[in-house]
């Protein structure tokens, strides 16, 4: 074997690698449980807890790596594992449209809206393209720049424009719309203070995708997420003008604290005291805490400051050093720093009523919308209040346009425009605030997001704002300043929560899976290739190895399809090891020395490793490109786990081998009672090839007949609707009882299923209702129905998991569904032209691929009935790609055979029928110890996976059994039928 070294060298590496970047987990649960065992089941304890410890050096041994460094590193979970909230959120272009138009009366306008948006269920086209064509349908000779042009917007849009420049227009305005709505959520998710938050932008659909990690209160995530816009422009106090203000508010607090507490402050500082020593020891972090916290100071000292200044202890006043050493106060308008786990508190004293009431009435405090660089650290701001409301100097709505630019020096900034009414009042604050280059605060939803300092009077409603900006930091602002004036909101189109109990759920059924699956894969290779086996094994404990190692390295999201993937690649990744061992099994049979035998096995095998693998590679990337969330976890484990099997497989494995030759170990490939299994084979598959026809011909047609009839059983995510996962205290609770008490006010539309213990409800009750309490009300309905009655008895923490699918969404899903199976199968089957220069072998993967779908859809539309889990929906179209890619994966090893037969036995006098035969008779042993590992680990993950993916590990049951049959019995007849004459 040549290279030795260098794969030993790399294997070194990525181990070590993989074993640094694992680290990071283990460094963070250890933190996290002694998080628990210090609040004892207080989770705001545990919480300040982590956030005291999250910047502190020392949590990684010797390394000295932050808490905060590490959880920021550590494998992510997904939140079908963690729990949390994962909301689909959709721009809604028909107001965006309406706003422009200053909501223009028009009837054939209006109509043309309408129109499109019913178009949009069964079209590709986006909205703007499908409302002007619906428009010009309407009125032919109509012109849409009367509508859409105003004095506003001439830079952009004349009033001559042709009806395709106002297209182009409003599309402009759309991807502003899209990209501002992003900037927006992307502030507002940090509000949650969830850890790691995910925010996708998918441009195509003009959806924002968001998962939140760990939220408790789902109904304050819907309004803050669906709340309009603000944005308003405040005059500012300087930091001496608010100085003595605080001051006198520190002293104000303090002298309550004195009042109220007197001197229970003793008994409380005694009481932390016996917390921190409860903790056994255990508590290194915490440690590290009080001596950060009091250089000569202890806990009590600390608190005593606390009670002394309890206000400027946690908010610091900006200062700097002058000339003479002297510290002196900050010009500008932030007025404190404080550090994120402190701004709730800052916030309670200053808006108590003792505060408020010392305070002047013009003054508003806000924060900053980001941390200072690389801290946690906030800025506080003093607002001016002006008129007679008190409010701002200036609403947002005045604005017509916002650019990012760059000025003459090449330095970002960022240049806005006003109407004229904004820009006569924005003359009269910029002439006060310039006289003292006071500055004016740019707000956003009560987040201070810029307070550039007024230079000059500005006339005339051009500004330009310069700063220490990036460009990325102009482009976040501009689409800040442009929030008043395109009123696009974003709306909650689909939503999943899950609850913590079943994320644990999950993952200890993950896990079962695992052990279990990788037991079997383990018995089974030992038991039919003896000590061979037990290298294949080894071979995919350091594959899962690599691959955890790999994931956590990519920050990829593990899911619990991802470990379903992961359990599948227990029984996919030993098929190269099959693969070989059956060549190694010939060259013995030939009478070639192990050292040889092993050699050339792997030599001759290695064609039909890479063609099956990098084939399923492929869906693996399509399911990646089109998927979503959870499907996209298990497309990123499919991808990496593949080629983290060919090396460990092909590599690592003959390694292993290498070593046991050299020490002269005795070598087998088989038991006795597997030496001969399917030798000799000859069974008819090309003869009795029409008797498959048959078969495939009658089901599928059975098939469609009841796709027609009856269809399927959808999913929320693909009918449209809300799903809830109730878990009752009552073990006696029948899916009859729960039906029976909801039906009359929920609909007959609504269906109750048996969940494994659990009970599981979809219904479409409200489903149109687009208000923000549409969702705690449809909540409130379910509870109060099955309250009603003993037996049903349920509280809101009984709801483990609730689902929110709109059906413009359903439709879209159930389109992109169709076209992502068929676009996979076109791929793979151009991938085969390109590799065996043969249409027919193309032409017969196609087949084979499309059968296996039309196989799985028939068997869930015929027994949707017999078996309740049969539902379709986006992880049923993972399990049928999954199916397309293991399908194609056997039918390239059977193709690569053939071809080799073919060359080998091309004489006038050789029959390719029964060259053909013989191929697929030589790879029958493959064929069906690979769909055996396979199939073992599919039923363990049927057994143990949980009934969250039990429709999904059945889908591949079934699946993996249909693309066995079809790569034998449907592939190789369509190459014999449609190449007679030039398969020599």
């Amino acid at each position: 074997m040549q290279g030795k070294g260098v794969i030993k060298f790399f294997a070194v590496i990525l181990t070590i690698v993989c074993i640094y970047q694992l680290s990071f987990t283990l460094v963070t649960r250890k933190v996290e449980k002694e998080a628990a065992v210090y609040a004892k089941g207080d989770t705001a304890k545990e919480k300040v807890y982590l956030d005291s410890v999250s910047q502190l050096p020392g949590a990684y041994p010797i390394l000295g790596h932050t808490y905060q460094y590490c959880l920021e590193r550590e494998l992510a979970l997904g939140l079908d594992l963690k729990g949390g909230m994962n909301v689909t959120m959709q721009i809604s272009l028909v107001e965006l449209v309406k706003a422009l138009s200053n909501n223009n009366p028009d009837v054939v306008f209006n109509q043309a809206l309408v129109n499109a948006t019913a178009d949009t269920k069964t079209s590709q086209s986006d909205y703007i393209t499908l409302f002007v064509k619906e428009y010009e349908k309407l009125n032919p000779n109509g012109k849409l720049a009367a509508i859409f042009s105003t004095k506003d917007n001439q830079a952009h849009l004349k009033y001559n424009a042709s009806n395709s420049e106002v297209e182009t227009y409003l599309k402009g305005q759309a991807d502003v719309a899209v990209t501002q709505s992003y900037t927006i959520l992307n502030t507002r998710i940090d509000q949650f203070g969830v850890t790691q938050p995910n925010i996708q932008l998918e441009k195509s659909t003009n959806r924002i995708l968001i998962e939140l990690p760990g939220i408790k209160d789902p109904e304050r995530v819907r309004k803050l997420l669906e709340g309009s816009a603000k944005l308003e422009f405040y005059q500012t106090f300087e930091n001496q003008q608010v100085y003595q203000q605080l001051t006198a508010v520190d002293n104000l607090l303090a002298a309550k604290i004195k009042t109220t507490a007197k001197d229970s402050t003793k008994t409380k500082i005694a009481g932390v005291k016996k917390d921190t020593t409860a903790a056994k020891g255990g508590l290194a972090l915490l440690n590290k805490v009080e001596k950060n916290a009091a250089k000569d100071t202890s806990l009590a000292a600390k608190a005593k400051l606390n009670s002394v200044h309890p206000l400027l202890s946690i908010l610091s006043t900006p200062t700097y050093q002058d000339q003479s050493g002297q510290q002196q106060l900050r010009p500008g308008p932030v007025v404190g720093w404080s550090a994120q786990k402190d701004t709730a508190k800052v916030d309670a004293y200053l808006h108590s009523a003792d505060v408020k009431n010392a305070l002047p009435r013009n003054i508003k405090f806000l924060w900053g919308v980001k941390p200072l660089e690389k801290t946690k650290i906030f800025e506080l701001y003093a607002l001016k209040l002006a008129g007679a409301e008190n409010g701002p100097v200036l609403e947002g709505d005045v604005i017509t346009d916002a650019q990012n630019d760059v000025d003459q020096k090449g330095q970002p900034e960022v240049r806005m425009i006003m109407n004229s009414q904004g820009a006569e009042k924005w003359r009269t604050v910029t002439a006060e605030a310039a006289q003292t280059k006071q500055a004016v605060a740019i707000v956003l939803d009560d987040n201070v997001y810029s307070a550039p300092a007024v230079q000059n009077e500005i006339s005339g409603g051009v500004s330009s704002i310069s700063g220490s900006f990036t460009i990325e930091d102009t482009k976040d602002l501009a689409n800040v300043l442009k929030a008043g004036r395109l009123p696009a909101p974003a709306r909650i189109v689909g939503e999943h929560v899950v609850g913590p109990t079943l994320g644990a759920q999950s993952i200890n059924n993950g896990l079962m899976s695992c052990l279990v699956g990788l037991l079997v894969v383990l018995v089974f290779m030992v038991a039919y290739y003896n000590r061979a086996g037990t290298v294949a094994v080894v071979a995919v404990i350091i594959n899962v190895f690599f691959l955890m190692g790999v994931l956590t390295s990519l920050r990829a999201v593990l899911t619990l399809p991802g470990v379903a993937g992961i359990v599948l690649l227990f029984g996919m990744s030993v098929d190269a090891n099959v693969l070989i061992y059956e060549r190694v099994r010939e060259e013995l049979a030939l009478g070639k020395s192990i050292r040889l035998a092993v050699s050339d096995g792997f030599k001759h095998a290695l064609s039909s490793i890479l063609d099956s693998n990098i084939s399923t590679f492929l869906t693996g990337l399509i399911l990646f490109i089109f998927g979503s969330g959870p499907i996209q976890g298990f497309a990123t484990t499919l991808m990496i786990g593949i080629i983290t099997s060919l090396f460990c497989s092909l590599l690592i494995s003959r390694l292993i081998f290498e070593w046991m030759i050299e020490k002269g170990w005795d070598i087998k490939f088989s038991n006795p009672w597997s030496s001969h299994t399917f030798k000799n084979a000859n069974f008819a598959f090309v003869k009795k090839r029409a008797r498959f026809y048959i078969f495939s011909g009658t089901f599928i047609f059975a098939g469609i007949i009841s796709m027609i009839v009856q269809g399927f059983n959808y999913g929320v995510d693909f009918s449209g609707g809300r799903n809830y996962t109730l878990r009752f205290q009552n073990k006696n609770v029948t899916d009859e009882d729960v039906r029976r008490a909801i039906i009359g006010v929920m609909g007959s539309g609504t269906e109750v299923k048996t969940f494994g213990s659990d009970f599981s409800v979809t219904t479409n009750y409200l489903i149109e209702d687009n208000s923000t309490n549409a969702d705690n009300k449809v909540e409130n309905t379910l509870l109060s129905l099955l309250n009603k009655k003993a037996v049903t008895q349920i509280t809101k923490k009984d709801i483990i998991d609730s689902q929110k699918v709109q059906a413009t969404i359903a439709d879209s899903l159930r389109k992109d569904a169709i076209w992502t199976v068929i676009f996979a199968i076109i791929v793979i089957s151009t991938y085969i032209l390109l590799r065996f220069r043969k249409w027919q072998f193309s032409l017969a993967a196609m087949v084979a691929t499309a059968h296996d779908a039309l196989m799985v859809l028939s068997f869930f539309s015929l027994f949707r009935h017999v078996l309740p889990f049969l539902d379709i929906d986006q992880s049923f179209v993972a399990a049928i790609l999954t199916v397309i890619g293991y399908s194609i994966n056997d039918t390239v090893v059977v193709f690569d055979r053939i071809r080799e037969f073919l060359s080998l036995h091309h004489a006038k006098t050789d029959e390719p029928k029964e060259v053909i035969n013989n191929a697929i008779n030589n790879t029958l042993s493959r064929t069906i110890i690979t769909a055996l590992t396979v199939l073992f680990v599919l039923i363990v993950l049927f057994i143990f996976g949980g009934e969250v993916i039990r429709g999904f590990s059945f889908a591949l049951l079934v699946g993996v059994c249909f693309g066995t049959y079809s790569s034998i019995c449907i592939a190789t007849p369509v190459i014999i039928d449609f190449g007679k004459k030039d398969l020599r």
